[in-house]
């Protein structure tokens, strides 16, 4: 009886440590991975053209567009991941992008439910918004990596299989490397639609990968829907950067602060961002904040 009972006992450790090794290896596969990344990409951080730790990249394959961004943040690692860990926190982030017109979370269940509301640059009564339901999930939570996963199955004209991906761990000097990636796909009616509008709104638009230069010397700038996934990304990263910025101020600051750096960063690259002047942002903000925005 006793040797059967120690037989049964080295067995349900045997498991336990067998499933202890597949969880530490879900979480250093990744870490390793990343920190690989940071290590390949020392050439292109530190010349970048941001004037800052920040690599853009951006792919149209099929019927799906993709950008990736890669960047070190000045914030510690620990700092970071407290601050991003939360539904409720990433809703503060997304709603400072100009689209976003409204944000609001729902944890009743697992896992969380973040509803993005958006819509066209001005907040107009008419104005037609559409509505997507991320799926929200802290997928793997470490003291040296973390990894924070959005889906939506279907957004507006037809797009569909929408995914915002954070992951970072930490590097020297107390910082963290981080990579932020967003992308969707589209069907028939949503290049049609984007066609339509690069071709009429959109045409004088650009992205941030520098493609070549012009007979003058200048930057030819890559455009059409990968210049469009760029922006958008680089508007979530401000957001980001905004937001961890303002998180240490008192709660009756912190919304103003976020609002006015998301501008400020967003005006820097002016020529790719602007859409708005600072005063018809702001104003849009703070009054959606008022009814109701996160």
């Amino acid at each position: 009886m006793l040797s059967a009972l120690i037989r049964l006992l080295v067995i349900a450790a045997v498991h336990a440590n067998g499933s202890l090794a597949h969880a530490d290896e879900a979480v250093s596969a990744p870490a390793a991975a990343l920190r690989a990344k940071y290590a390949a990409l020392q050439e292109q951080l530190d010349h970048s053209q941001f004037q800052k730790p920040l690599y853009l990249d951006s792919v149209e394959a099929g019927n799906r567009l993709q950008g990736e961004l890669y960047g070190v943040l000045d914030d510690s690692f620990a700092s970071a991941r407290s601050s991003l860990k939360l539904a409720s926190q990433w809703c503060d982030i997304l709603a400072l992008h100009l689209n976003v017109k409204d944000c609001r979370v729902s944890e009743a269940a697992s896992p969380a439910t973040i509803s993005l509301y958006v819509g066209g640059k001005h907040d107009e009564p008419s104005a037609v918004v559409s509505h997507l339901d991320y799926s929200y999930r802290l997928a793997i939570d470490s003291s040296e990596y973390f990894q924070i996963l959005l889906t939506a199955r279907s957004g507006p004209l037809g797009t569909s299989d929408y995914r915002i991906l954070l992951e970072a761990t930490p590097v020297d000097r107390g910082r963290t490397f981080f990579h932020l990636s967003y992308g969707y796909a589209f069907g028939a009616a949503a290049r049609l639609a984007m066609a339509t509008y690069l071709h009429s709104l959109g045409r004088e638009k650009v992205g941030f990968t520098i493609l070549g230069r012009k007979p003058d010397g200048s930057p030819a700038y890559v455009r059409g829907v990968r210049g469009a996934i760029e922006r958008n990304v680089m508007r979530y990263y401000f957001a980001l950067v905004a937001y961890l910025s303002s998180r240490n101020l008192p709660p009756h600051e912190q919304l103003e602060v976020r609002l006015r750096d998301w501008f400020a960063f967003t005006e820097r690259h002016s020529l790719q961002l602007h859409e708005l002047e600072q005063n018809e942002y702001l104003d849009m903000k703070r009054r959606q904040y008022q009814q109701g925005t996160r």
